[in-house]
């Protein structure tokens, strides 16, 4: 099946919805009007720098999103970007939406800024590991959360 990977549209609320729902479950976080409505918003405002991409079947159904942000590297004075947010529809796994979305993210990275994309995982997620270890370099960085 073909998918085309673009960014989201005011539209397309309905159908990033449940995606985004499956997302935050899978991740054991809650999903409340409040909370959809804010992300949305901030994804929808072009005052704010979150970006949204999706993946559409042929029936224009979103199977899969990518949210992400331009952030300043300040060790090679670009702009790289964050991969906040990737999530494929369960039944659509494997079938090479989520390295079309990270692709997607990366060629919007190389057209504003430096090409570079950066972003994290659980530990558990065995299955997107492989898929982000046949695309990139896992980092010799340490992650921290403070106030979580």
């Amino acid at each position: 099946m073909a998918y085309e990977i673009r960014p989201a549209a005011d539209e397309d609320f309905f159908g990033w919805l449940p995606l985004f729902e499956n997302y935050c479950t899978f991740y054991k976080e809650g999903l409340d009007d409040r909370k959809a409505l804010t992300v949305w918003t901030w994804l929808r405002d072009p005052a704010n720098p979150f970006e949204a991409a999706l993946a559409v079947d042929e029936e224009g159904t979103p199977v899969g999103l990518a949210h992400f942000r331009p952030v300043p590297d300040s060790l090679t004075g670009t702009l790289a970007y964050f991969l906040d947010d990737l999530f494929v529809a369960e039944d659509t796994r494997g079938g090479g939406v989520g390295r079309a979305l990270i692709e997607y993210v990366h060629a919007r990275s190389a057209e504003r800024g430096s090409g570079r994309v950066s972003w994290i995982t659980a530990a558990d997620n065995a299955p997107a590991q492989k898929l982000y270890d046949s695309l990139g370099r896992r980092a010799d960085w340490v992650w921290y959360d403070l106030g979580v």
